[in-house]
């Protein structure tokens, strides 16, 4: 009877994979307000301005100028991204602070004369869009605000100002930018203590940014109008970059309508267009819904399986029909149309992964013409924000502004150089993502929130490029379909399939067995440390659950 019994559990580890072992971390609980951000002093901050009477959305504003100064990495004023606000009435709204290509830019900007890309788009000055990030937290603030701008400014200044205390983290990550910091003087100054770098436990402030951040607390239009627009202006025209003063003076935030759909009972919000995360979310839950897919388990080869091929399917659109719905009619109903999604979902083969090289860009019915951080915010009256931004790749283009101590974006790179060939993250793009002055670049940033009965039941988003959109889907499904908390949503192991290139991309954490499962149903299975990092906040029963990622240093915390 034994060996029957043996016999037979080797049999489903053999048709299913062994499923991965789940952390065994308990989410930080609580029953008011919850903040999830990738760094601990940022997220104190935002407690802070919640127990003072702030809401979700100033404790997002407080917060996305403390990461400018503690989490340089991807915290920002020189870069952008988008906010996504649910308010306790139902209300909606999604803001979109992307950066924009400035006038100069043009569509074979980064060609050689041999017409290959070059790296200007991911290093130097000229890689740099037009940001966002201040003049769309003033959009926040005056929409939605109930603290004083000064107030939310300030603990910014004062981390600046005064300075804190390196942690390992970050020291670590300064000390592997070193070669590119290198390359621009103003950047060593500032990042790498003029060459002597940044131990764990030194002391770091940052003067020029505590001015940079006074003046915009003062005046958030210095930033695009005033002093702080002339030293970007003149630190572009010294260096031969792009961005003039009329490009800052002329950058507009854009204020969209969220996307929206049903999955399972639960209304889904999420981002639009130049978001292809969103459109990505909604399509996905699509494909899953009603296929039994979770039937095997959460971690199982089969479920994996499943999940990649709907990822490869999107993907595939993605390369095709996404872009800045100001330039390019995105068809968005298209995409989403139930009958499109089924067509889609029934070219998915359970024994068989199918060749990327077999799947195109789908023929649509009525068709209109590393680095990113996140945070999850839910207050005690039940607003909600999930706010993702971005200097693009880690550090961005690696510039400061000298006089400002403003690290630059990339997010140029983020445009199709060259529509069909791969960017940093290996995203083949279309036509309807090349460069034109003024234009969006396409974004994987996926801010998304959750409903049920008309409450908010997940507040989720995070960085890590084209992984993102995956990842996000991961914890949703994490969360819905397979019961976990919080912690265990956004600390079980991932996997990503972008279609193009032809790789099924898994976390360590996946047992064996289930990598030869996958591997002899077609997949070319890569191992990679770490897929994207995710920050959520579970609404259950009433009670917080704040999930901060594993993969990072995050905290959460609330009260």
């Amino acid at each position: 009877m034994l060996m029957r019994f043996l016999a037979i559990f080797l049999s489903l580890a053999l048709l299913f994979g062994n499923q991965t072992q789940l952390a065994a971390r308990q989410p930080v609980r609580t029953r008011q307000a919850m903040v999830v951000a990738e760094e601990p002093i940022a997220t104190e901050i935002g407690v802070a301005v919640l127990k003072s009477g702030g809401n979700a959305v100033d404790a997002a504003i407080a917060i996305g100028f403390a990461l400018a100064v503690t989490f340089p990495y991807a915290g920002n004023i020189g870069g952008g991204g988008f906010m996504l606000i649910r308010l306790a009435d139902g209300r909606t709204t999604f803001l979109d602070f992307r950066e924009r290509a400035p006038e100069k830019a043009t569509r074979n900007m980064y060609l050689d004369p041999a017409g290959n890309v070059t790296a200007d788009s991911i290093d130097g000055w000229r890689a740099s869009g037009v940001p966002g990030t201040v003049r769309g937290l003033e959009m926040a603030h005056h929409k939605f605000g109930r603290k004083t701008w000064p107030q939310l400014l300030a603990p910014a200044i004062a981390l600046a100002k005064n300075g804190f205390t390196v942690p390992y983290s970050l020291a670590s990550s300064l000390h592997g930018a070193t070669a590119k910091f290198n390359k621009f003087p103003e950047s060593k100054r500032v990042f790498l203590n003029g060459g002597a770098g940044f131990e764990m436990g030194a002391h770091f402030s940052q003067p020029d940014l505590a001015r940079t951040l006074e003046r915009v607390s003062k005046n958030p239009s210095d930033f695009y109008e005033g002093e702080t627009a002339k030293l970007i202006a003149a630190g572009m025209a010294a260096n031969g970059g792009l961005i003039t003063a009329t490009d800052l003076k002329n950058y507009k935030v854009a204020e969209r309508q969220p996307l929206t759909g049903k999955y399972k009972g639960y209304d889904v919000i999420t981002a639009p267009p130049p978001s292809s995360g969103g459109i990505g979310i909604l399509q996905m839950l699509g494909m899953l819904e009603n296929s039994g897919y979770e039937k095997s388990g959460a971690g199982s080869a089969a479920s994996i399986h499943h999940v990649a091929e709907v990822m490869r399917r999107y993907f595939a659109d993605r390369s095709e029909y996404f872009g800045d719905p100001d330039f390019f009619k995105v068809p968005i109903h298209a995409l989403l149309n139930p009958a499109y999604i089924a067509k889609r979902k029934s070219t998915i083969d359970p024994n068989r992964a199918t060749p990327s090289s077999e799947i195109r860009p789908g023929k649509l019915a009525g068709y209109e013409s590393s680095e990113t951080t996140h945070f999850s915010i839910v207050d005690k009256d039940g607003n909600a924000v999930a706010m993702t931004y971005t200097l693009n790749g880690g550090y961005g283009s690696h510039v400061t502004v000298p006089g400002t101590g403003i690290l630059l974006n990339n997010e140029m790179d983020d445009f199709s150089a060259k529509p069909g060939v791969p960017n940093m993250f290996k995203l083949i793009q279309g036509e309807a993502n090349a460069i034109q002055p003024g234009k969006r670049p396409l974004s994987s940033m996926t801010p998304t929130i959750l409903v049920r009965d008309g409450k908010p039941v997940l507040v989720v988003g995070g960085p890590g490029g084209s992984k993102i959109i995956s990842s996000v889907l991961q914890v949703i499904l994490n969360v819905v379909d397979f019961g976990m908390n919080a912690q265990d949503a956004v600390d079980a192991p991932r996997f990503h399939h972008q279609w193009q290139p032809d790789v099924l991309a898994i976390e360590k954490g996946f047992s064996p067995d289930t990598v030869k499962i996958l591997e002899s149903l077609g997949h070319k299975v890569e191992s990679t440390n770490s897929v994207a990092r995710i920050e959520a906040v579970v609404i259950d029963n009433g009670l917080l659950q704040g999930g901060a990622d594993g993969r990072g240093y995050g905290k959460a915390e609330g009260y």
